[in-house]
Protein backbone atom coordinates (compact mmCIF):
# COMPACT_ATOMS: atom_id res chain seq x y z
CA UNK A 1 0.00 0.00 0.00
CA UNK A 2 2.89 2.39 0.69
CA UNK A 3 4.10 2.18 -2.91
CA UNK A 4 0.61 3.10 -4.08
CA UNK A 5 0.49 6.08 -1.72
CA UNK A 6 3.93 7.17 -2.91
CA UNK A 7 2.80 6.95 -6.53
CA UNK A 8 -0.11 9.29 -5.73
CA UNK A 9 2.32 11.80 -4.24
CA UNK A 10 4.35 11.68 -7.46
CA UNK A 11 1.37 12.30 -9.76
CA UNK A 12 2.57 15.86 -10.39
CA UNK A 13 6.11 14.70 -11.17
CA UNK A 14 9.35 14.60 -9.21
CA UNK A 15 10.88 18.07 -8.66
CA UNK A 16 14.40 17.67 -10.04
CA UNK A 17 16.07 19.90 -7.44
CA UNK A 18 15.27 17.28 -4.76
CA UNK A 19 17.23 14.40 -6.31
CA UNK A 20 20.58 15.25 -4.80
CA UNK A 21 19.17 15.83 -1.30
CA UNK A 22 18.02 12.22 -0.99
CA UNK A 23 21.70 11.25 -0.90
CA UNK A 24 22.47 13.27 2.25
CA UNK A 25 24.15 10.99 4.83
CA UNK A 26 22.10 12.43 7.69
CA UNK A 27 18.89 11.64 5.80
CA UNK A 28 19.96 8.16 4.66
CA UNK A 29 20.36 7.14 8.32
CA UNK A 30 16.58 7.51 8.69
CA UNK A 31 16.04 4.49 6.41
CA UNK A 32 16.78 2.34 9.47
CA UNK A 33 14.73 4.42 11.90
CA UNK A 34 11.19 3.03 11.90
CA UNK A 35 8.20 5.34 11.76
CA UNK A 36 6.47 3.40 14.53
CA UNK A 37 8.93 4.12 17.35
CA UNK A 38 10.89 0.87 17.27
CA UNK A 39 7.79 -1.31 17.49
CA UNK A 40 8.68 -3.13 14.26
CA UNK A 41 10.87 -5.24 16.56
CA UNK A 42 8.18 -5.75 19.19
CA UNK A 43 5.84 -8.69 19.72
CA UNK A 44 3.64 -9.23 16.68
CA UNK A 45 0.91 -10.22 19.12
CA UNK A 46 0.70 -6.50 19.91
CA UNK A 47 1.81 -4.82 16.66
CA UNK A 48 1.36 -6.07 13.12
CA UNK A 49 2.10 -3.25 10.68
CA UNK A 50 2.24 -5.32 7.51
CA UNK A 51 4.95 -3.14 5.94
CA UNK A 52 8.08 -1.48 7.25
CA UNK A 53 7.77 2.31 7.09
CA UNK A 54 10.82 4.39 7.94
CA UNK A 55 11.34 7.97 9.00
CA UNK A 56 13.04 8.38 5.62
CA UNK A 57 9.76 7.40 3.95
CA UNK A 58 7.87 9.86 6.14
CA UNK A 59 10.38 12.62 5.32
CA UNK A 60 9.92 11.90 1.60
CA UNK A 61 6.13 12.14 1.99
CA UNK A 62 6.22 15.41 3.93
CA UNK A 63 8.55 16.97 1.35
CA UNK A 64 6.29 16.00 -1.55
CA UNK A 65 3.11 17.09 0.20
CA UNK A 66 4.75 20.41 1.00
CA UNK A 67 5.99 20.93 -2.55
CA UNK A 68 2.58 19.98 -3.96
CA UNK A 69 0.89 22.74 -1.96
CA UNK A 70 3.58 25.45 -1.81
CA UNK A 71 6.06 24.94 -4.70
CA UNK A 72 8.59 26.49 -2.28
CA UNK A 73 12.07 24.93 -2.33
CA UNK A 74 12.82 26.21 1.18
CA UNK A 75 9.59 24.87 2.70
CA UNK A 76 9.98 21.56 0.84
CA UNK A 77 13.52 21.06 2.13
CA UNK A 78 12.46 22.06 5.63
CA UNK A 79 9.83 19.33 5.34
CA UNK A 80 12.37 16.82 4.06
CA UNK A 81 14.70 17.45 7.00
CA UNK A 82 12.12 18.12 9.73
CA UNK A 83 12.75 14.69 11.34
CA UNK A 84 16.51 14.67 10.82
CA UNK A 85 17.07 14.66 14.60
CA UNK A 86 14.90 11.59 15.15
CA UNK A 87 16.78 9.23 17.48
CA UNK A 88 16.57 5.46 17.49
CA UNK A 89 13.04 4.46 18.58
CA UNK A 90 11.73 7.99 17.97
CA UNK A 91 9.13 8.98 20.60
CA UNK A 92 10.21 6.15 22.91
CA UNK A 93 13.06 8.49 23.80
CA UNK A 94 10.51 11.16 24.76
CA UNK A 95 9.03 8.54 27.09
CA UNK A 96 12.51 7.91 28.48
CA UNK A 97 12.88 11.68 28.97
CA UNK A 98 9.39 11.82 30.58
CA UNK A 99 8.19 14.20 27.85
CA UNK A 100 4.80 12.55 27.44
CA UNK A 101 2.77 15.69 26.75
CA UNK A 102 4.77 17.50 24.04
CA UNK A 103 7.01 14.72 22.70
CA UNK A 104 9.54 17.26 21.44
CA UNK A 105 12.50 16.52 23.72
CA UNK A 106 14.54 15.06 20.87
CA UNK A 107 14.34 18.03 18.49
CA UNK A 108 17.25 19.89 20.09
CA UNK A 109 19.81 18.23 17.80
CA UNK A 110 18.22 19.39 14.52
CA UNK A 111 20.58 22.30 13.93
CA UNK A 112 23.72 20.40 14.90
CA UNK A 113 22.93 17.44 12.64
CA UNK A 114 22.09 19.62 9.64
CA UNK A 115 25.18 21.79 10.04
CA UNK A 116 27.44 18.75 10.38
CA UNK A 117 26.27 17.23 7.08
CA UNK A 118 28.79 18.71 4.65
CA UNK A 119 27.13 17.16 1.61
CA UNK A 120 23.84 18.82 2.56
CA UNK A 121 25.55 22.17 3.08
CA UNK A 122 27.09 21.94 -0.38
CA UNK A 123 23.70 21.19 -1.91
CA UNK A 124 22.16 24.19 -0.19
CA UNK A 125 25.01 26.41 -1.35
CA UNK A 126 24.54 25.19 -4.93
CA UNK A 127 20.83 26.11 -4.73
CA UNK A 128 21.53 29.43 -2.95
CA UNK A 129 19.39 28.42 0.05
CA UNK A 130 20.18 29.64 3.56
CA UNK A 131 20.72 26.71 5.92
CA UNK A 132 18.68 28.49 8.60
CA UNK A 133 15.63 28.33 6.34
CA UNK A 134 15.89 24.53 6.54
CA UNK A 135 16.61 24.27 10.26
CA UNK A 136 13.57 26.26 11.39
CA UNK A 137 10.89 24.04 9.86
CA UNK A 138 8.26 25.31 12.30
CA UNK A 139 8.11 28.64 10.51
CA UNK A 140 6.37 26.95 7.59
CA UNK A 141 2.78 26.34 8.67
CA UNK A 142 2.19 23.92 5.78
CA UNK A 143 5.06 21.77 7.12
CA UNK A 144 4.33 21.99 10.85
CA UNK A 145 1.80 23.69 13.09
CA UNK A 146 0.03 23.13 16.39
CA UNK A 147 -2.94 20.85 16.90
CA UNK A 148 -5.81 20.81 16.15
CA UNK A 149 -4.57 22.24 12.81
CA UNK A 150 -3.46 20.17 9.83
CA UNK A 151 -0.07 20.30 8.12
CA UNK A 152 1.95 18.03 5.80
CA UNK A 153 3.65 16.29 8.71
CA UNK A 154 0.34 15.59 10.46
CA UNK A 155 -1.53 14.58 7.30
CA UNK A 156 1.14 12.04 6.41
CA UNK A 157 1.10 10.78 9.99
CA UNK A 158 -2.64 10.15 9.82
CA UNK A 159 -2.30 8.36 6.47
CA UNK A 160 0.65 6.17 7.48
CA UNK A 161 -0.75 5.29 10.89
CA UNK A 162 -4.29 4.80 9.61
CA UNK A 163 -3.11 2.54 6.78
CA UNK A 164 -0.53 0.44 8.63
CA UNK A 165 -1.38 0.45 12.35
CA UNK A 166 -5.04 1.17 13.04
CA UNK A 167 -5.82 -0.11 9.51
CA UNK A 168 -8.94 1.96 8.94
CA UNK A 169 -7.65 3.56 5.72
CA UNK A 170 -7.57 1.70 2.41
CA UNK A 171 -6.36 2.54 -1.11
CA UNK A 172 -9.56 4.36 -2.03
CA UNK A 173 -9.55 6.37 1.22
CA UNK A 174 -5.99 7.58 0.67
CA UNK A 175 -6.66 8.65 -2.91
CA UNK A 176 -9.86 10.40 -1.85
CA UNK A 177 -8.07 12.28 0.95
CA UNK A 178 -5.35 13.55 -1.39
CA UNK A 179 -7.89 14.53 -4.04
CA UNK A 180 -9.75 16.79 -1.62
CA UNK A 181 -6.88 18.57 0.17
CA UNK A 182 -6.73 22.32 -0.40
CA UNK A 183 -4.70 25.19 1.02
CA UNK A 184 -6.72 27.59 3.20
CA UNK A 185 -6.14 30.66 5.33
CA UNK A 186 -7.03 29.89 8.95
CA UNK A 187 -8.24 32.09 11.82
CA UNK A 188 -4.70 33.31 12.43
CA UNK A 189 -4.26 34.29 8.77
CA UNK A 190 -1.67 31.56 8.18
CA UNK A 191 -1.69 28.92 5.48
CA UNK A 192 -3.12 25.58 6.57
CA UNK A 193 -4.13 22.40 4.81
CA UNK A 194 -7.88 21.86 4.71
CA UNK A 195 -10.49 20.14 2.58
CA UNK A 196 -13.11 21.03 0.00
CA UNK A 197 -15.29 18.10 1.13
CA UNK A 198 -16.76 17.77 4.62
CA UNK A 199 -17.16 13.99 4.37
CA UNK A 200 -13.45 13.57 3.63
CA UNK A 201 -12.47 15.89 6.47
CA UNK A 202 -14.69 13.91 8.85
CA UNK A 203 -13.01 10.69 7.73
CA UNK A 204 -9.56 12.13 8.51
CA UNK A 205 -10.75 13.35 11.93
CA UNK A 206 -12.28 9.94 12.66
CA UNK A 207 -9.03 8.16 11.79
CA UNK A 208 -7.11 10.65 13.94
CA UNK A 209 -9.43 9.90 16.86
CA UNK A 210 -8.82 6.17 16.48
CA UNK A 211 -5.05 6.77 16.40
CA UNK A 212 -5.39 8.75 19.61
CA UNK A 213 -7.14 5.80 21.28
CA UNK A 214 -4.39 3.41 20.19
CA UNK A 215 -1.70 5.79 21.46
CA UNK A 216 -3.50 6.08 24.81
CA UNK A 217 -4.08 2.36 25.19
CA UNK A 218 -2.54 0.37 28.02
CA UNK A 219 -0.88 -1.87 25.42
CA UNK A 220 0.94 0.91 23.57
CA UNK A 221 1.90 2.70 26.77
CA UNK A 222 3.30 -0.53 28.26
CA UNK A 223 5.39 -1.31 25.17
CA UNK A 224 6.68 2.25 24.83
CA UNK A 225 7.70 2.31 28.50
CA UNK A 226 9.30 -1.14 28.19
CA UNK A 227 11.45 -0.15 25.21
CA UNK A 228 12.31 3.12 26.99
CA UNK A 229 13.58 1.15 30.00
CA UNK A 230 15.66 -1.14 27.76
CA UNK A 231 17.20 1.88 26.05
CA UNK A 232 17.90 3.57 29.37
CA UNK A 233 19.66 0.39 30.53
CA UNK A 234 22.16 0.40 27.65
CA UNK A 235 22.90 4.07 28.29
CA UNK A 236 23.22 3.71 32.08
CA UNK A 237 25.54 0.72 31.62
CA UNK A 238 27.72 2.60 29.10
CA UNK A 239 27.03 0.39 26.11
CA UNK A 240 26.18 3.59 24.26
CA UNK A 241 25.93 7.28 25.10
CA UNK A 242 22.70 9.28 24.85
CA UNK A 243 24.17 11.09 21.82
CA UNK A 244 24.67 7.74 20.06
CA UNK A 245 20.89 7.49 19.69
CA UNK A 246 21.24 10.19 17.01
CA UNK A 247 24.17 8.50 15.24
CA UNK A 248 23.35 4.78 15.34
CA UNK A 249 20.27 3.23 13.78
CA UNK A 250 17.76 0.73 15.14
CA UNK A 251 19.45 -2.29 13.53
CA UNK A 252 22.65 -1.35 15.40
CA UNK A 253 20.81 -1.13 18.70
CA UNK A 254 18.96 -4.42 18.38
CA UNK A 255 22.19 -6.19 17.48
CA UNK A 256 23.60 -4.72 20.68
CA UNK A 257 20.55 -5.81 22.68
CA UNK A 258 21.12 -9.38 21.49
CA UNK A 259 24.64 -9.43 22.98
CA UNK A 260 23.68 -8.35 26.50
CA UNK A 261 23.71 -11.24 28.98
CA UNK A 262 22.33 -9.53 32.07
CA UNK A 263 19.40 -11.71 33.20
CA UNK A 264 17.08 -8.82 34.08
CA UNK A 265 17.68 -7.16 30.71
CA UNK A 266 17.26 -10.43 28.78
CA UNK A 267 13.96 -11.15 30.52
CA UNK A 268 12.61 -7.68 29.67
CA UNK A 269 13.82 -7.89 26.09
CA UNK A 270 12.18 -11.30 25.61
CA UNK A 271 8.93 -9.86 26.96
CA UNK A 272 9.21 -6.99 24.49
CA UNK A 273 9.65 -9.42 21.61
CA UNK A 274 7.03 -12.00 22.51
CA UNK A 275 4.41 -10.79 25.02
CA UNK A 276 0.78 -11.62 24.28
CA UNK A 277 -1.84 -8.90 24.28
CA UNK A 278 -3.78 -10.51 27.14
CA UNK A 279 -0.67 -10.63 29.35
CA UNK A 280 -0.10 -6.87 29.32
CA UNK A 281 -0.84 -5.61 32.84
CA UNK A 282 -2.97 -2.65 33.81
CA UNK A 283 -0.88 0.23 35.06
CA UNK A 284 -1.05 3.93 35.76
CA UNK A 285 -1.14 5.86 32.48
CA UNK A 286 0.86 9.07 31.92
CA UNK A 287 -0.74 12.05 30.22
CA UNK A 288 0.30 11.28 26.67
CA UNK A 289 0.11 13.82 23.84
CA UNK A 290 -3.41 14.15 22.43
CA UNK A 291 -3.95 13.80 18.69
CA UNK A 292 -7.18 15.73 18.23
CA UNK A 293 -7.86 17.37 14.87
CA UNK A 294 -10.41 20.05 13.96
CA UNK A 295 -10.06 20.65 10.27
CA UNK A 296 -10.86 23.44 7.83
CA UNK A 297 -13.59 22.73 5.28
CA UNK A 298 -14.04 25.44 2.66
CA UNK A 299 -12.00 27.71 4.92
CA UNK A 300 -14.14 27.18 8.06
CA UNK A 301 -13.18 25.12 11.10
CA UNK A 302 -15.28 21.99 11.59
CA UNK A 303 -16.67 21.92 15.14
Amino acid sequence: MYNYYQSLLLNDGFPEFLFKYFKCPSLLRLKNIGYFCGMDYASQNVYDFGEYISRYDHSFDVAFLTYKYTKSKEATLAGLFHDIATPCFSHVIDYMNKDYANQESTEEYTEAIIKSDNYLLECLKEDNIDVNDIIDFKKYSIVDNNRPKLCSDRLDGVILTGAFWTKNLNFIDIENILNHVVVCKNEENELELGFDCKKTAEKVMSVSDSIDKYCHSKEDNYMMELLASLTKYVIDHNYISYEDLYILDEIDLHLLFDTIEDEEFVDKYNIFKSIKMEDIPNQEMPYVKKRTLKLLVDGKRVK
